[in-house]
């Protein structure tokens, strides 16, 4: 059977995209197709790739014309089953539906959540335009197979609506974070951040936290907008970041492997409180505590398992505390380092993940054949 993911927004080889659900769909013997719009390899760990002509860089041309020529590429594949990725991408699954094929959509967030805090989008717009989006979200969900969330809590939103709903976990691969030979012993006194840099992400927290401690802090990532690089570098506190820009995910374990904690410090935006952030798993699979926001869905995770410690994300001086105990506590560190990684290993992992996607794709081939 020939499967087509299409996404407009997202890199060629995207964690959950590529790493995860199309390497783990072409070694179930899918014959597996991808189509971004950035350049690509033709051909990678059985996986093909398509890419289009012309990326567009501008967001409004992105969400139009970026989305149209994806979908046009995807649609020449002629696969028997699409799955696409972004909300942009709503019509087009849509009318790859009306063309009789089975159609999937991948909620990665709770898009009518996240709306209301892009900064890109006026304030006294967001209500309005998240009101609309939701009604058209909703309305696609009722008329294609398959909605996928990356969440419990997304997947919520769509039960009732969508024919089939599908919740598939964004959590680690066993050993892809992990470096077995992980001396505490040996560490220095720095803790990490490794993602997405924004204000509402907690970045200017972090650089106002660390100026209060004994350790250093390990920043990698991109900034958005353009605007905050050049703001974080004036803080006095900037000579006590080592800023690494984007890395190749391969070089995440050995950045991970030298810190002493990881920090995942969200804002309490609505598209944040009841998320499953990435890197708090993937900090668990590294074996390093965590130092989370203390939404109660993270609470439930990082202190229930005793992997780390919850802080008000709002508050500097909090943060400043969490990250000087571990520091002074290293012994108690590693040991919560040790918890988290227990529970990768026993429950939070893609491995366990990616046989509800197996067993999604055989339910939804098996009615049409």
């Amino acid at each position: 059977m020939k499967v087509c993911h299409f996404t407009s927004a997202h890199q060629s080889q995207d964690v959950r995209i590529f790493v995860k659900e199309c390497r783990t769909l072409s070694s179930l013997g899918y014959e597996t197709h991808i189509t971004v719009p950035s350049p690509a390899q033709k051909h990678l760990q059985g996986v093909f790739f398509h890419d289009i002509a012309k990326k567009s860089t501008h967001r409004l041309a992105r969400m139009t014309q970026t989305a149209y020529q994806v979908y046009k590429k995807a649609k020449s594949l002629n696969a028997d089953l699409y799955h696409f990725h972004d909300p942009e991408l709503l019509p087009y699954g849509l009318l790859l539906k009306m063309r009789g094929k089975i159609v999937v959509y991948d909620a990665h967030e709770d898009l009518p959540s996240q709306i209301m805090s892009k900064y890109y989008i006026p304030a006294w717009q967001r209500k309005t335009v998240s009101w609309a989006l939701r009604k058209f979200e909703n309305f696609v969900a009722r008329k294609i197979d398959a909605v996928i969330t990356a969440t419990p809590e997304i997947g919520k939103r769509f039960d009732g609506i969508s024919r089939v709903g599908c919740n598939i976990n964004n959590f680690p691969i066993l050993e892809e974070l992990y470096v077995s030979e992980n001396d505490w012993s040996r560490k220095e006194k720095k803790v990490c951040y490794l993602g997405g840099i924004t204000r509402i992400r907690g970045i200017e927290e972090m650089v106002k936290a660390i100026g209060q401690t004994d350790a250093n802090l390990v920043l990698a990532g991109r900034m958005a907008p353009e605007s905050l690089k050049a703001q974080l570098m004036n803080d006095p506190n900037w000579p006590r970041i080592e800023f690494l820009g984007e890395i190749e995910r391969s070089r995440l374990a050995s950045a991970m492997a030298g810190c002493m904690a990881g920090l995942v410090l969200f804002h309490p935006e609505r598209n944040h409180i009841n998320s499953q952030p990435n890197k708090m798993f993937e900090y668990m699979s590294a074996g390093i505590p965590v130092i989370g926001s203390n939404f109660p869905l993270w609470r439930e995770i990082i202190e229930a398992y005793d992997c780390g410690i919850c802080v008000n994300p709002l508050d500097p001086d909090e943060i400043a505390n969490a990250i000087q105990w571990i520091v002074d506590h290293p012994a108690e560190a590693e040991r919560m380092g040790n918890n988290g990684r227990k529970m990768i290993l026993e429950t939070f992992n893609w491995q366990r993940e990616s046989v509800k996607l197996d067993q999604l794709y055989k339910q939804l081939l098996s009615a049409t054949s």
